[in-house]
């Protein structure tokens, strides 16, 4: 009796390892997978803003409907990224980290990239996503940026570095094109949050989508200010635009970690 319950454990152990083996297998190899289909995308946008501004693809003037319902010409960098999927609004970048993403835009089913990628396939990595509620033309919004927190170290999970004050120093600036305009961002705070349950009190970063009045707008710095991870000394006024790029933050139930920075430049 004690052979076959020993064996039966020995059965049950080996089929547990071998689940795991198979889940972290399938796990790491659909990351490697996502991450040689953005390489392949950086190297579209790469190649297509190197090619001679006469070729053909290039030279045709491409017109969207941007989110304010203004017509307005896609830059010649993206017009092939467009092509290939017209979900996508832009990119956003930090130099020197492995944040280098298209940011895809679906205001009818605002989660639609959570768990899928450019061709639209079914993928846990999933793509950052701006939020149904914003308006990148609108200088006096809040443009809030989701992206998963991977144990891969892809999507937005490199963005939990910036609660290094070490880190911040020497990544300051957050770049975030849309189709038709690039767009530099000085970083003003970085702080961990959580999505509050009704009956909770705390600051919900997540009220502060889009448009904001400058009530809301002061609101928001103060808040953000009050949560630093450090002081930047960097201090919004009512008419820069913000940027928050959120994800998943480990801490505390539904834990979130946000990086929030103003409009510096464009071009």
């Amino acid at each position: 009796m004690k052979k076959i319950i020993l064996n039966g454990l020995i059965v049950v152990f080996a089929l547990i390892f071998i689940g795991c083996g198979w889940y972290l297998y399938s796990y790491y190899h659909e990351a490697g997978e996502a991450e040689d289909k953005i390489e392949q995308l950086e190297q579209l946008v790469d190649e297509t803003e190197a090619e001679p501004d006469d070729a053909p693809e290039i030279k045709e003037d491409i017109e969207i409907v941007a989110p304010s319902g203004q017509k307005k010409k896609i830059i010649k960098k993206y017009k092939k990224l467009y092509k290939k999927n017209k979900d996508v609004i832009g990119w956003v970048k930090v130099d020197d980290t492995p944040i280098n993403y298209p940011v895809m835009y679906t205001p009818l089913d605002n989660e639609y990239y959570l768990h899928r990628n450019f061709d639209k396939q079914n993928d846990s990595n999933g793509l950052p996503f701006l939020d149904a509620a914003c308006d990148p033309d609108d200088p006096n919004n809040n443009l809030l940026i989701y992206g998963h927190h991977m144990r891969s170290g892809m999507m937005f999970a490199h963005l939990m570095d910036f609660e290094s004050e070490k880190f911040y120093k020497k990544h300051k600036i957050i770049k975030f094109d849309t189709l038709y305009e690039k767009g530099t961002y000085e970083v003003v705070a970085a702080f961990r949050s959580k999505v509050f349950k009704d009956n909770e009190k705390g600051f919900r970063y997540y009220d502060y989508i889009g448009k904001l009045t400058e009530k809301k707008f002061d609101e928001y710095i103060k808040g953000i200010d009050k949560l630093a991870a450090y002081k930047t000394g960097i201090k919004p006024k009512y008419g820069d635009q913000l940027l928050s790029l959120v994800t998943c933050a480990y801490h505390t139930d539904e834990g979130r970690f946000i990086v929030v920075a103003r409009k510096t430049a464009t071009e």
